[in-house]
């Protein structure tokens, strides 16, 4: 069982690391383009985007190396493998994302206290490109696992680019048609405070599965109602634990007593499948307890 659990995951991952790849070479490719055209235009804008591509580029593929890596098996110093890389690579893309509104933001205060001049046109034709790649960067990646927390953080880092795509548009055809250059930084700070929003929920998801925090949904007051209830042979239920490898890789350990007489197989079985099948836990470890009955 446990066997068949990994195949599909390394089945899945492989999907998800194809995927990731793509990305990160339609990012890298047009970053240098993004570059050239906020420099020549003097759009922030661009440049900010273009900074943005950087960071993704190196987020997406540290999130390619995170899927390569998770396919190595379990060893005896790594008993579980090495899934969790992923989640340490969202975690690391998250908290990148923070570091890059911070410094949007810093050039937007620079920006519109000492305004340059831009050039609308150039900044328009590089924006639209960049709207073009990142677009079909966000549909590659839709492609992989959406509740992969690792895709999740690299669909983000790309959403973030295509909203910086569209700020930069809305700003070079603002600055065509009225010559108000301010837009741009403007725009750029707009762009910034939805990556934060986004950026948050990465680093909030991941450093909980770090901290080995409960999986989503996991009630323990729960669980153990339902074990004591349903389970006529359960007693009691004891020392629950249950974290997550990875946001697909929820486990549990728990204690259970029972009766003298009570089949001690067929009790773990019984724990197990509830386990599976109501709380979605498809790997457990369930050490039962003999209790006297004197």
């Amino acid at each position: 069982m446990a066997h068949d659990h990994n195949a599909a995951g390394h089945s899945h991952g492989s999907g998800n690391q194809k995927a990731v790849g793509i990305a990160a070479v339609l990012t890298g490719s047009f970053m240098i383009a993004e570059i050239v055209g906020g420099v020549v235009s003097g759009s922030l804008a661009l440049i900010a985007d273009a900074g943005h591509m950087l960071t993704d580029f190196v987020a997406l593929s540290l999130a390619w190396f995170a899927f390569h890596l998770a396919k190595r098996p379990a060893s005896w110093k790594a008993t579980y493998g090495f899934d969790r890389f992923s989640v340490l690579a969202a975690l690391v893309n998250g908290l990148s994302l923070f570091l890059i509104a911070a410094w949007i933001c810093f050039e937007a205060y620079k920006r519109i206290n000492e305004p340059v001049e831009v050039l609308g046109g150039t900044m328009l034709l590089v924006a639209v490109g960049g709207l073009i790649i990142n677009i079909l960067a966000f549909w590659i990646l839709t492609r992989g696992e959406k509740d992969n927390l690792n895709i999740k953080a690299a669909l983000l880092h790309v959403a973030g680019d295509l909203l910086g795509s569209v700020g930069a548009i809305i700003a070079s055809i603002v600055i065509i048609y009225t010559g108000w250059t301010p837009i741009d930084p403007i725009l750029s700070v707009f762009v910034a405070i939805i990556i934060l929003r986004s950026a948050w929920h990465v680093v909030r998801e991941s450093g909980h599965i770090l901290l080995e925090g409960a999986p989503k949904g996991f009630d323990r007051r729960q669980l153990i109602d339902t074990l004591e209830t349903e389970i006529s042979e359960v007693i009691k239920v004891s020392h629950v634990h249950a974290w997550s490898i990875t946001q697909e890789r929820p486990v549990a350990t728990l204690e259970v007593d029972v009766n003298e007489g009570a089949d001690i197989e067929q009790v773990k079985i019984a724990v197990k499948t509830l386990l599976k099948e109501r709380f979605g836990i498809a790997h457990s470890t369930v050490e039962v307890n003999l209790r006297s009955q004197k």
